[in-house]
Formats: structure tokens, sequence, C-alpha cells
């Protein structure tokens, strides 16, 4: 079982950044994709950016394209996901996920790891 340990987020308010941390001390692999998704009651999860090791590739859900930013660190075991320009509409419970498998990153629910959830709110 692949665990992931989620830090940052909070209360914001519009127009200022974010930093969320996602941690996965358990993956040895060298080659994985991560991912930052978010959900608001009553919504599907919807994915927002994903990153894969193997190949440097990054997407983004349209609506955070020029504002966020995804990033690993692999010593550290870590992926960032670095928020800026936050807008109301960016409130939403995040989550972080993983895969070791070899595909090029996706914004689908597929992913076999997933991280309990970090509360982000972005209100004047």
């Amino acid at each position: 079982q692949l665990h992931l340990v989620e830090s940052g987020g909070g209360l914001v308010q519009p127009g200022e950044s974010l930093r969320l941390s996602c941690e996965a001390p358990e993956i040895t692999s060298r080659t994985y994709n991560m991912a930052w998704f978010r959900q608001v009651p009553g919504k599907e999860r919807e994915g927002v950016s994903c990153f894969s090791s193997w190949g440097g590739t990054t997407k983004y859900l349209d609506s955070v394209k020029g504002r966020f930013t995804i990033s690993s660190n692999w010593k550290k075991k870590a992926v960032y996901l670095i928020m800026n320009n936050l807008k109301p509409e960016d409130t939403a419970v995040y989550y972080c996920a993983a895969e070791l498998r070899f595909r090029q990153c996706e914004l689908d629910l597929s992913y076999e790891a997933w991280g309990q959830g970090l509360q982000v709110t972005v209100s004047s």
C-alpha cells in the first residue's frame, strides 16, 4: 500500500498564492506519475495537474493554466503544486495522487494511491 502525506493549504484571499506539498516516502521507483486533483461538495473530483518523472510531461486543467505550476523533488520524495493568483473558484479539497504505471500522466481517476485531502479556501 502506497501512502501519501499532504501538507499546506489553508485560507487565503483572492490574488494570493499558496503551495501544496505531497510526500510519498514509500516510492522506490524512479519512474512515476503524480498528480493533484480537487473536489467541491456535490461535484465530481477533477484533475488539476499531473507530472511524469520519466518524460517530464506536465498537464494542467484549462482553468489553472498560467497560474498553477507542478514540480517534483525525487530526493525529497515530494511533489508540489504552486498556486498563484488564486480565485474563489479554486476553493476545494485538494488530493494528491500517485502511480507507478509507465504512461504519460493523465488527469483521470485511475491513480493507484491517494492522499487524504487538503482544504484550500479562497475568500475575501
